[in-house]
C-alpha cells in the first residue's frame, strides 16, 4: 500500500454567519444572542460540548457587536482596563485551565466582569460546562457568574449530526457522497466530538493513502477503531 505523509497544516473553520447550522440543539442560544443589545443582563454565559459551535456563534455575535475576542487563558490584569474600552468582549474557553499551572485565571476574570459591568460593556463568556462545574475557588466570581443568564448548546440529534458531517467535510474541501454521510450518522456516537474526530481521521487517512474519502475507507477506519478499543 502506497502512503504519503500528510502535512500537519492547521485547519481553519469557517465562521461565516450564513454557514452557521441552526438546529433545535442550538435554537435557544441562537435566539438569545440574537436579542443583543437587548439582553436581560450585560453578561451572558454560553456553554456547550467541544465542537458544538460556541466559537462560531461567538464569532457571529462579535462581528455584530464590534467585540474584542480574547481567550480566557490570556487574560492579564494589567490589560483589563484597555479591554473594557471596547463596546463588547468575547472571552472564550473560561473553564479551560492554563497548562501546566492549572490556572483558570479567576482573579483576572473576576476583575474583568466587575469592570465590564461598571463601564456598561457587553460580555459573552464561553465554556464547556456551567460555572458551577468549573471548580472555582473564588466565591465572589462564582456568585457573579450565577447571576448571569446561562444558555447551553446541546448535543445534536441524528438529522443535525448529518448536517454537521456535511459541513465539516465542506470546510476541508472534501467531496463526499450522501451514502457516506448516512453510513457515518448511523454508526457514530451522537456528538460533535465524534463527528469532528471521524472527519479529521478520514481526511488524514485519505491523504496518506492517496485515496478519495469513501464509505469503504470509512468502514476500514471504523473497524480499526473498534479493534483498537477491544485491545484496550
Amino acid at each position: 500500500m502506497i502512503r504519503q505523509l500528510p502535512l500537519d497544516l492547521p485547519h481553519r473553520p469557517n465562521y461565516a454567519e450564513e454557514d452557521f447550522l441552526a438546529a433545535p440543539s442550538n435554537s435557544e442560544a441562537l435566539a438569545l444572542l440574537g436579542l443583543w443589545p437587548d439582553w436581560p443582563h450585560r453578561l451572558l454565559v454560553l456553554t456547550g460540548p467541544p465542537g458544538a459551535g460556541k466559537s462560531h456563534l461567538g464569532a457571529i455575535w462579535a462581528r455584530r457587536a464590534a467585540a474584542t475576542v480574547v481567550p480566557a487563558q490570556k487574560l492579564d490584569l494589567a490589560a483589563l482596563p484597555d479591554l473594557v474600552k471596547a463596546p463588547a468582549l468575547l472571552v472564550e474557553d473560561a473553564d479551560r485551565p492554563r497548562l501546566p499551572e492549572n490556572d483558570l485565571r479567576e482573579k483576572e476574570l473576576f476583575h474583568l466582569i466587575n469592570l465590564a459591568i461598571e463601564r456598561g460593556t457587553f460580555l459573552l463568556i464561553t465554556a464547556r460546562k456551567p460555572p458551577d462545574a468549573w471548580g472555582l475557588r473564588t466565591r465572589d466570581l462564582l456568585s457573579r457568574l450565577r447571576r448571569a443568564p446561562i444558555v447551553a448548546i446541546q448535543e445534536p440529534d441524528e438529522a443535525f449530526l448529518r448536517a454537521i458531517l456535511v459541513k465539516l467535510f465542506q470546510d476541508r474541501q472534501i467531496k463526499v457522497d450522501a451514502n457516506l454521510i448516512d453510513y457515518l450518522a448511523l454508526r457514530l456516537d451522537r456528538s460533535f466530538a465524534a463527528a469532528r474526530a471521524i472527519v479529521a481521521a478520514l481526511d488524514a487517512e485519505g491523504l496518506a493513502r492517496r485515496r478519495p474519502v469513501t464509505r469503504a475507507l470509512a468502514g476500514e477506519l471504523l473497524a480499526a477503531w473498534g479493534d483498537h478499543d477491544e485491545d484496550h
